[in-house]
């Protein structure tokens, strides 16, 4: 449904992957005026809105989005030749999604301040069927100013936005999520491999678990997978890897310890050597009953996964 409310100001979106495509669809199917960049640009066609050949070509829309893979994308992103922050044109505001180190995220903010840009951080929770479920969170840092301008254009990507303070305060927030994230899925491979060994189904004990009050939204979106062994990554064994590590070096920086942390950082790169780099970290199951002296097999049962 169109948002008239929403038609005032453009948007720039660099970045159509499984995250990126899903919450710029939501944009355009509110109204709002969308153009996109994606180093593949063909991967972005099926939005339906003008696609530009380089980053800079989106400096002159309001506010600019970028959800890309990594530190080096996000940089030749913004401050490359052909970056955003390239020209003598620039946005109102630069917002970005990647999961990204705290140096990188400072100096693009850095030098988004210099120009006069506001630059804030708005990392997401979800994978890309949450947030085509509008089931997704966020949560923002930078300048209040900001954020109050942007915050109904956020509510369009998913079911709550949340302001985090100044600086990477969002940041930090979205590594101790990432840093649950991989406990939590360490420990739903466990107790599942646990039960089934003790004879109960994985489905029925996945049922029980997720209407009990230890059940949550993850692993009710992540019991289809644990069921029928479907490893097709929403997010691999390789990206839930970097975001431990990045969470571990901010942690050591800030003297804090994380044993636990450490010791699920090490199981993931166990996964990884074992050939699951690319697959979504539910294949922890697997891994966990070939250590239990079992062949997991799939259920072939439908399930719910809850974001109906």
């Amino acid at each position: 449904m169109v948002d008239e409310n929403l038609k005032s100001l453009t948007i720039g979106w660099v970045g159509t992957g499984k995250m990126g495509f899903p919450m710029a669809a939501r944009l355009i199917e509110a109204g709002i005026d969308v153009t996109v960049y994606n180093r593949t640009a063909s991967k972005a066609e099926p939005l339906g809105v003008r696609l530009v050949e380089k980053p800079v070509d989106l400096a002159n829309r309001d506010i600019v989005y970028t959800i890309v893979t990594d530190d080096k994308a996000l940089l030749e992103t913004t401050m490359g030749p052909n970056g955003i922050l390239s020209s003598d044109t620039k946005p109102k505001i630069l917002i970005d999604s990647s999961t990204v180190s705290l140096e990188v995220s400072e100096k693009i903010r850095s030098k988004a301040n210099e120009q006069g840009v506001i630059f804030l951080a708005a990392p997401i929770s979800g994978n890309g069927n949450a947030v085509k479920a509008g089931q997704a969170t966020l949560g923002v840092s930078g300048p209040r100013s900001g954020y109050d301008l942007v915050e109904p254009y956020l509510l369009k990507l998913g079911r709550g936005v949340t302001y985090l303070g100044e600086g990477d305060a969002s940041r930090i927030a979205k590594l101790a999520h990432n840093v649950m994230l991989g406990i939590i899925a360490q420990c739903l491979a466990e107790i599942t491999v646990f039960s089934e060994k003790g004879g109960v189904k994985r489905h029925a004990f996945l049922e029980y678990l997720n209407k009990s009050v230890m059940g949550s939204t993850f692993t009710s979106y992540k019991t289809p997978a644990l069921v029928n062994l479907d490893f097709t990554a929403t997010h691999t064994s390789e990206m839930l890897r970097k975001d431990m590590e990045l969470a571990l070096v901010a942690a050591r920086n800030m003297e804090v310890p994380m044993p636990i942390t450490n010791m699920t950082r090490d199981i993931i790169q166990k996964l990884i050597g074992l050939g699951y780099g690319n697959d979504d970290f539910a294949a922890l199951i697997e891994m966990q009953a070939r250590f239990s002296g079992y062949e997991i097999k799939s259920e072939e049962i439908s399930v719910s996964d809850g974001l109906a």
